[in-house]
C-alpha cells in the first residue's frame, strides 16, 4: 500500500512545482492563489539502486517499485480553520495523509508573487501551524464532549482517553502540536480516533533558490524543535530538469554539484521521517519487488506487507543482505558462504534485506 504525502504550503510557496517536478504529472501551477482545489494525486516508484543491482543477479523478469501517493493540497491561508479560502475542504484533504511535506519559500525570486507581501519562511511556518493546531483543537474539544458521556459511566478506556483529551487540549491551547502529548496505554485507539493534523509527522520541503543546496539555520532549528526533518529542494529547478531527458539532467545535476534528484531527497527525507526501511523480494523469471516497512519490525510483518496470506501461514524466512547477495552472484553463492540465513518471525528485519517467506497455504 502506498504511504500517503499531503503537499501543504502557503500558495505559491512552490507545492505545486514541486509536485511536477517530483511525479512528472502536469500539476496546474500559476502565479496567484487557489490553483489547485482538489488535491491533485499522482502515485510515485520509489526507485532505488540497489533492488536493480539484486534484479540482475538473480535475472529478476521485472522491476516493480515500492510508491508513495503525493497529493498536492491547495494553499492554506491565515483562517483556513474557520473556512478562509477553501480552508475547511483542504484541512480535511490533509487528514487522508499519513505524512505531511510542508514547503517553505525561501526563494527570492521577486518575480513571484507572495500571498503575504514578503518573503519570511519563519512567518509562514507559523501561519500553517497555527491553522492546523486550530483545526485540531476544535476536533479535540469536539471529541472530548463524546467522551466525557462514557467516563462518567465507568468505562476506563474513555477515562483515560478524556484525561489525555484534556491534556492534549492544554497542550494545542499553549501552542504544541498533538505530537507532543503521548498517548496512554489505555487509550492505545485514542489518537486514530482524534483524527489529529499535528500528530502526524512533518518534513519542511526548504524552496531555495537555483544553486543553493541548504536549510537556512533558522528553519532547521524549528524544524529540530518540533521534532521535524527539513531538506532543501529548488522546485524550479527540479521541475527544468523533470523536462530533460534523463542522460541529459544527470549530466546537469553533475555540473550543479547535486548528489540526487529533489524526488531522492523528499523520498529519503519521508523515509527518515516515517522510520522506514526498503527490503526487497526477488527471483529468478519472478518480479523483483521493493516493500517498506517501519524500521524495528519482524519478518513477519515483512510478510504481511507481501500478502496477508503469506504472514498467515509464516514458518520461516529465508533472509540475506542485497549487497552480500549481489557480491556471490546470487542464492546459490550466498547460500554457500553461509551469508544467507534462515530466520524465525521475530527476526528485525534490516534496510536491504532480500527476503523469500515458506509459508503454509
Amino acid at each position: 500500500m502506498s504511504m500517503k504525502v499531503g503537499i501543504v504550503g502557503m500558495p505559491n510557496a512552490g507545492k505545486s512545482s514541486l509536485f511536477s517536478a517530483l511525479t512528472g504529472a502536469a500539476a496546474e501551477a500559476a502565479n496567484y492563489p487557489f490553483t489547485t482545489i482538489e488535491p491533485n494525486v499522482a502515485i510515485v516508484g520509489v526507485e532505488d539502486d540497489r533492488m536493480r543491482q539484486v534484479a540482475a543477479t538473480v535475472a529478476a523478469s521485472e522491476l516493480v517499485w515500492d510508491t508513495i501517493a503525493f497529493h498536492d493540497i491547495a494553499g492554506l491561508v491565515a483562517g483556513a480553520h474557520k473556512g478562509e479560502g477553501l480552508g475547511n475542504q483542504f484541512l480535511a484533504n490533509i487528514r487522508e495523509t499519513d505524512a505531511i511535506v510542508h514547503v517553505v519559500r525561501a526563494h527570492t525570486d521577486a518575480s513571484i508573487i507572495h500571498s503575504e507581501g514578503s518573503v519570511d519562511p519563519l512567518r509562514d511556518i507559523s501561519t500553517i501551524e497555527t491553522e492546523l493546531i486550530y483545526a485540531d483543537l476544535e476536533q479535540a474539544e469536539r471529541r472530548i464532549e463524546r467522551v466525557v458521556r462514557q467516563a462518567r459511566g465507568g468505562d476506563k478506556a474513555a477515562i483515560a482517553e478524556h484525561a489525555w483529551l484534556e491534556r492534549v487540549i492544554a497542550a494545542l491551547g499553549a501552542g504544541q502540536p498533538v505530537r507532543s502529548v503521548p498517548v496512554p496505554d489505555e487509550a492505545a485507539d485514542a489518537a486514530v480516533r482524534l483524527g489529529s493534523l499535528t500528530a502526524k509527522p512533518v518534513l519542511f520541503v526548504v524552496n531555495v533558490d537555483e544553486g543553493d543546496a541548504e536549510v537556512p539555520g533558522a528553519i532547521a532549528a524549528h524544524a529540530a524543535a518540533q521534532g521535524a526533518r527539513a531538506v532543501a529542494v529548488s522546485a524550479r529547478l527540479e521541475k527544468e530538469l523533470g523536462e530533460l531527458e534523463p542522460d541529459e539532467a544527470a549530466a546537469m545535476r553533475a555540473d550543479l554539484g547535486l548528489a540526487e534528484s529533489g524526488l531522492a531527497t523528499v523520498v529519503r527525507g519521508a523515509f527518515d521521517l516515517l522510520e522506514l526501511i526498503s527490503f526487497f523480494t526477488a527471483g529468478e523469471a519472478k518480479p523483483a519487488q521493493s516493500w517498506h516497512l517501519r524500521r524495528g519490525l519482524s519478518a513477519w510483518h515483512a510478510a504481511g506487507q507481501i500478502h496477508s496470506d503469506i504472514q498467515k501461514g509464516f514458518v520461516r524466512a529465508e533472509v540475506v543482505g542485497w549487497d552480500r547477495l549481489v557480491e556471490f552472484g546470487g542464492y546459490a553463492g550466498a547460500r554457500d558462504h553461509g551469508a544467507l540465513r534462515l530466520e524465525g518471525r521475530d527476526y528485525v528485519m534490516a534496510d536491504g534485506d532480500v527476503i523469500t517467506v515458506k509459508f503454509t497455504p
